[in-house]
């Protein structure tokens, strides 16, 4: 049986970060959580997650400033990055902005559609439905 995969959830509300590793450990992965993004980038370059879910509106730093900085990463930048939050237009307006920067390879809004967040985060590390 192959490895699970490691899912780093960065996610500031305990209840949508307990929601995602419910649903991401029901469904054969492991997880570990950052609660802003300083603690994201930390737990990043610890544990080289397969799949990095990123919140980007967080108090004391933000997921926009985490996902710049990952991206700028040269031992970072290709891990997959799933952008979990309820503000569109301020990260589109910030991927735009930052245009050397690479858009985030998933991006949900939440509420989350939960199959659809099982099936990309799958297909994001590899795995097949």
């Amino acid at each position: 049986m192959s490895e699970k995969k490691l899912v780093l959830i960065v996610e500031d509300e305990p209840d949508v970060s307990s929601f995602l590793t419910i649903l991401l450990e029901d469904n054969g992965f492991t997880t570990d959580i950052a609660g802003n993004g300083r603690e994201g980038m930390e737990q990043a370059a610890k544990l080289h997650p397969d799949l990095i879910t990123l919140d980007i509106s967080m108090p004391e730093e933000s997921g926009l400033k985490m996902y710049k900085l990952l991206k700028e990463n040269d031992d970072l930048k290709d891990i997959p990055v799933a952008v979990v939050t309820g503000i569109t237009p301020e990260f589109k307006r910030f991927i735009e902005q930052h245009r050397k920067l690479p858009a985030p390879e998933a991006y949900f809004e939440k509420p989350i559609d939960k199959a659809e967040f099982i099936d990309t985060a799958k297909e994001l590390t590899g795995q097949k439905s």
